[in-house]
């Protein structure tokens, strides 16, 4: 908000462009029409809204765009040409604005056309908003400028996603907590039993890496000792509580068990500096959520109480 309201306050007009969802085609109910009221209201200025992102309509609204005006594209993701990074649509979308500001952190990670490739035809005319600089800073100040012990809290399905955050805080962290799918690529590696629950064969030996790397620098490295198990992928499935060495065939691990929380919270309550990426289990099921709230509220105690923390 503070990056559009700073370029209509300095004299320019905006061209907003974003995406929803994963649609398959130019499905209605990811119209970004659906927010027009809401980023209206959320900005104080009345957006107009355009029903492509590329071609002469999109031409037309963008000449007749007058200082102070915002306009928001359709849905970038209504054309496949977004995620895969096409050079050529790039271009076309780039021929909207004169200066190109990225202020999507949150996907600013990804190779798509509207994020890394767009900014290849803006040599001199580029940068960053407000949001982006904040997200920034924070990070700077959790991996170069923060008060120990520092804790890094990593979930998510694959350790293979999350390789290179490892290797980057390692040597900046005191401890690492492991949640999430990838809990299992570490305990099979270690020797443990593991049922049906996600892992990547593959990784093995890079988790005994991991490993070897966090004692050789001193980081001490939590994984979950125990796990809620299910016997299928669903809410509705049968579930209970085991060792997570030990899960039996057929089961498998979809969130972290009490013993794991309590062991975590013990971790998090002592940490003075806390970067949290990735759930603990499959949290948009309510049954396998509970591990991923626990934590949430742990490390909202311990930010109560004096700790810096940064979620991402």
């Amino acid at each position: 908000k503070a990056t559009i309201i700073k370029v209509l306050e300095d004299g320019g007009s905006c061209v907003l462009m974003s995406h929803l969802g994963r649609p398959k085609a130019q499905e209605e109910a990811f119209s970004l029409r659906h927010i027009v009221s809401e980023v209206t209201k959320t900005l104080g200025v009345q957006v107009k809204f355009v029903n492509d992102c590329i071609g002469d309509e999109v031409a037309d609204a963008v000449a007749n765009l007058k200082s102070g005006e915002i306009l928001l594209l359709e849905n970038l993701r209504f054309y496949p040409e977004e995620k895969t990074g096409d050079i050529a649509f790039a271009e076309k979308l780039s021929k909207w604005g004169d200066i190109y500001v990225n202020d999507a952190f949150g996907t600013a990670h990804r190779a798509h056309a509207s994020t890394a490739v767009i900014a290849q035809f803006f040599t001199d005319n580029k940068c960053f908003g407000n949001l982006l600089a904040t997200e920034i800073e924070s990070i700077d100040k959790v991996l170069n400028d923060s008060e120990k012990p520092v804790t890094a809290i990593l979930g998510g399905a694959k350790v293979s996603s999350k390789i290179g955050v490892i290797e980057n805080i390692i040597e900046k962290v005191d401890h690492i907590i492991v949640g999430g799918g990838m809990t299992f690529t570490f305990i099979k590696a270690l020797g443990g039993n593991i049922g049906n629950s996600l892992v990547e064969d593959d990784k093995l030996s890079l988790a005994l890496a991991i490993l070897k790397l966090a004692k050789e620098k001193n980081t001490e490295i939590h994984l979950p000792v125990d796990a809620v198990i299910a016997d299928a992928f669903s809410n509705d499935a049968n579930t209970q509580t085991v060792d997570t060495t030990k899960i039996p065939e057929g089961w498998m691990g979809l969130d972290c068990g009490p013993k794991t929380s309590e062991n975590f919270a013990a971790v998090i309550a002592k940490s003075k500096t806390i970067l949290w990426n990735g759930p603990l289990g499959v949290f948009e099921l309510e049954n396998f959520s509970k591990g991923t709230i626990e934590l949430g509220n742990a490390i909202s105690k311990a930010t109560e109480n004096g700790a810096f923390s940064l979620v991402g």
